[in-house]
């Protein structure tokens, strides 16, 4: 649920369904944990509050990028694209636009993403509808049906309301990122028919500089329906208040650098929800738009990451010697020669005092799996979110 408060914010998370720069501090959820990962539960609360902390960032960005940066790099008008025809990145996978979507609804967009290079198999399929409430300003309702690997049928679905101020828009209802905009979302994620994750979150983009641009954002969220295994539900609120840089690439890839800051919590299920506050058209965001509310503090973390999209998609994600709660580290790589639609694609390892706690690999998407280093309890990741 969502209550009203004096926060600000930006939204993100990773789901995981158990299957056996520059930042500063955020208000921090009730009392505090401390020590290290002495327990296999506690082992388990680590590894789920970190691979929510980098959901976080990575849901949002990727949310923003796979809407419009198939389409514009830092120019002010939409690039040539083809309505209907299959396009094949030379990273890999494949995906088609369509405007209006398939359904034919007036100012609509539907672009598909697909796991092959021949647009067969899906992996994502986003519409959006706008509607203009002023000369600077719209508003967007985005469906995302979520697809697994061989599977015809989605298995989750995101749905979001964007509120976009201080913005110029091309014939396709984007705001062009060279003239800067500020983007508030509200984001519900359904898995398995249920409400599993909420997820707030905005964004402020500055207007293009020669070819770099500086943002700011903030976010928070939480699982609606906890880990079953753990008995316990997982949140996390923070951003990159200051300091991040959006830059366009030679090869019209785009690269998001900042350092997320904040912090995660952990309750019982239906303790946790997400306050809401003024949208943010500037930057630094001194007072962030979400906040988390409930629970107990896992602790604070600081994540200095640096991740490219082209076409859309993720195509490189470094983070180095993250800093988390408890003493815990995180360091995450790119699989050079891996396809971006493979699993293999990204590897992430959580670590502890030196010893190895988890380890998580997903797709450009957000999917993967993530694995207990002691036991091998397994947790399934969709859309860098963390689901039961």
């Amino acid at each position: 649920m969502r209550t009203l408060s004096l926060g600000f914010a930006l939204t993100a998370a990773l789901i995981v369904a158990g299957c056996g720069g520059g930042g500063s501090s955020t208000p921090s959820a009730a009392s505090s944990g401390g020590g290290s990962v002495t327990t296999q539960s506690s082992a388990s609360e680590t590894a789920v509050s970190t691979t929510n902390a980098v959901g976080s960032p990575m849901s949002s960005l990727s949310d923003y990028n796979n809407a419009t940066s198939s389409l514009q790099s830092f120019a002010r008008g939409t690039e040539s694209v083809q309505l209907g025809v299959c396009q094949t990145p030379s990273a890999g996978g494949s995906y088609e636009f369509f405007s209006p979507d398939k359904n034919g609804d007036p100012n609509s967009t539907e672009q598909q993403y697909f796991y092959d290079t021949s647009c067969t198999q899906p992996a994502r399929d986003v519409v959006r509808v706008w509607t203009s409430t002023g000369t600077s300003s719209e508003t967007v309702n985005r469906t995302a049906k979520i697809y697994a690997l061989g599977n015809a049928t989605a298995i989750a679905t995101r749905t979001d309301a964007d509120t976009i101020k201080n913005a110029t828009f091309d014939q396709y209802g984007f705001a062009i990122p060279a003239d800067g905009f500020a983007r508030a979302n509200d984001g519900t994620l359904q898995y398995s028919g249920t409400n599993a994750i909420a997820s707030d979150d905005e964004l402020v983009v500055s207007p293009t500089s020669g070819n770099s641009e500086s943002f700011c954002g903030d976010s928070a969220g939480y699982n609606v329906n906890g880990v079953a295994s753990l008995n316990e539900t997982f949140g996390w609120q923070g951003g990159a208040f200051s300091g991040g840089t959006r830059t366009v690439n030679a090869d019209g890839s785009v690269t998001w650098t900042a350092t997320h800051a904040g912090s995660t919590a952990k309750g019982a299920i239906g303790s946790l929800s997400i306050g809401v506050g003024t949208q943010n058209t500037a930057c630094p965001i001194t007072t962030p738009m979400f906040t988390l509310a409930g629970g107990t503090s896992l602790g604070n973390y600081s994540i200095p990451a640096v991740a490219t999209y082209k076409s859309g998609l993720l195509i490189g994600l470094t983070i180095a010697n993250a800093t988390l709660a408890n003493g815990t580290t995180l360091n995450v790589t790119t699989n050079t020669g891996v396809s971006p639609t493979s699993t293999n694609f990204i590897t992430g390892v959580v670590a502890n005092a030196g010893t190895q706690v988890a380890t998580f690999t997903v797709d450009a998407f957000g999917d993967g799996t993530l694995t207990m280093s002691s036991g091998g309890t397994q947790y399934v990741i969709t859309d860098w979110h963390v689901v039961k």
